[in-house]
């Protein structure tokens, strides 16, 4: 397998490793309450939920701009995995009809959403080194919502749910704490300008504002009924798979360009839902259309922001941006009451929502799918993979030789860390390091790392 292929591999494994953990623990805590508390103490459970997962997301960020170093941060990512890791353990395990399962719910979401906040991280600085992360994320989140609703909610929770949950937590943790072949992307290209920065804000709200309606109401229809005769969970969920492998097809043809239109078209369609109800067909065709329109919104904002993260003073912040408009969303949705609305004022608020959308998109190039302004005025960089590819063949470097580079390129660490992690003796190490030097002309690992810039611009 090459190295592009294993990259690309890791990075879909990430995905949907936090995806389905992500997935089960918020559908394990839609059941906080039950059994105890009213429906509408239930209702309000959701909501604060929500609220908890996004302080998770910006705590991470705020610790990412604090915390220097990589060990700290892996100390940080290792501590946030194992509180995850109890508190997820706790809820498969508690009985739902206790308090102690509403308190571990509590507990586990914060933990969830740093987690979140390193793995948006790692996909922004995957896409800013020029690698497919609209692929990996499209097939990462297919796979993980087809598995989830497999092992969690067509049959109830199977047995196997811990044996996965456990697989998938122990996969995060160890693409998380391993050192990221992306770790260092050369020069930073030009930076994300506010207004763009706010333009995808407004678009990323827009197509938020039109599931909110649904996305409320089917949550008060399956708290009420017990998660019978209404579940959020049921089969329309699978249309979340189409959805996302479509984006994974086009998301990183032309920088993306063609995001924007897939989302409105797919948007267009959903709007639907505010004259489709009051029948049981009614419903279940809603709840398909609301699939289709969370698999758009999702993969714009994700693919918007991952882009855009790395071109900021803060990536950490932006690049989880989405994400915590989606629950931000959700909120204001709640106390807005839209789900009571009247079908009459939710396709009003719909065509508004969509009117902005369409403003913004044009005022903003989203409609442009030349995407040549994208690259006019930023300098053109090469991927991680294809930089050492040139420096191979530039250098007349071994297979081994380049392994040994880019570990002194792209990680901090000493050369005893690196021969274990290379399962070489630390004196074949230094031979390897003194023939890099020969052949690069380089005379310091900080020449070596100024080498790999210049060949990632072109150089």
């Amino acid at each position: 397998m090459s190295e592009r292929a294993k990259r690309d591999l890791s990075l879909t494994g990430l995905f949907a490793a936090f995806m389905f953990l992500q997935f089960t623990v918020l559908g394990l805590g839609n059941r906080a309450g039950e059994g105890y508390l009213s429906a509408g103490r239930r209702e309000q459970v959701y909501y604060v939920l929500q609220v908890y997962v996004i302080l998770g997301f910006l705590a991470y960020a705020g610790a990412d701009c604090l915390i220097r170093g990589e060990r700290a941060r892996r100390t940080m990512l290792g501590a946030a995995l194992a509180a995850f890791a109890a508190a997820a353990a706790a809820m498969l395990f508690a009985d739902r009809a206790s308090r102690f399962y509403l308190a571990v719910t509590y507990a586990v979401m914060p933990c969830l959403g740093c987690l979140g906040g390193a793995v948006y991280r790692r996909m922004s600085r995957a896409s800013a080194a020029g690698e497919k992360t609209a692929r990996s994320m499209g097939i990462g989140s297919a796979a993980a919502v087809a598995l989830q609703y497999v092992l969690q909610l067509r049959w109830g929770v199977t047995p196997l749910l811990p044996v996965f949950a456990l697989g998938a937590a122990a996969l995060l943790a160890v693409l998380l704490l391993r050192g990221s072949p992306e770790s260092q992307l050369g020069p930073a290209p030009e930076a994300a300008a506010p207004r763009q920065l706010l333009f995808a804000c407004l678009i990323a709200s827009s197509f938020l504002l039109l599931t909110s309606f649904y996305n409320g109401y089917i949550h008060h229809l399956q708290i009420r009924s017990g998660y019978t005769a209404y579940n959020v969970y049921s089969w329309p969920r699978l249309l979340l798979v189409p959805g996302y492998l479509l984006f994974a097809a086009i998301g990183d043809r032309r920088q993306g360009r063609l995001v924007p239109m897939a989302a409105l078209c797919i948007a267009l369609v959903a709007m639907l839902n505010s004259v489709l109800n009051g029948s049981p067909g009614a419903y279940w065709l809603n709840m398909c259309l609301f699939y289709c329109a969370i698999a758009a919104a999702v993969s714009y904002y994700n693919l918007t922001f991952w882009r855009l993260a790395f071109r900021t003073r803060q990536p950490a912040l932006w690049a989880s941006m989405g994400r915590v408009l989606d629950s931000a969303m959700v909120l204001l949705a709640g106390l807005l009451h839209i789900s009571a609305l009247p079908a009459a004022a939710v396709l009003a608020l719909n065509i508004f929502a969509l009117a902005c959308m369409i403003v913004l998109l044009s005022v903003s190039d989203g409609f442009d799918l030349s995407a040549s302004h994208e690259t006019h005025h930023a300098p053109a960089l090469l991927s991680a993979e294809d930089t050492f590819d040139r420096m191979r063949e530039k250098y007349a470097l071994t297979p081994r030789e380049t392994e040994v580079l880019r570990e002194l390129v792209l990680t901090e660490d000493k050369q005893t860390v690196i021969s274990g992690r290379l399962s070489i003796q630390v004196k074949a190490l230094q031979k390897y390091v003194t023939q890099l030097y020969r052949k690069t002309g380089a005379t310091t690992r900080s020449g070596l790392t100024e080498l790999y810039h210049s060949t990632m611009l072109g150089r």
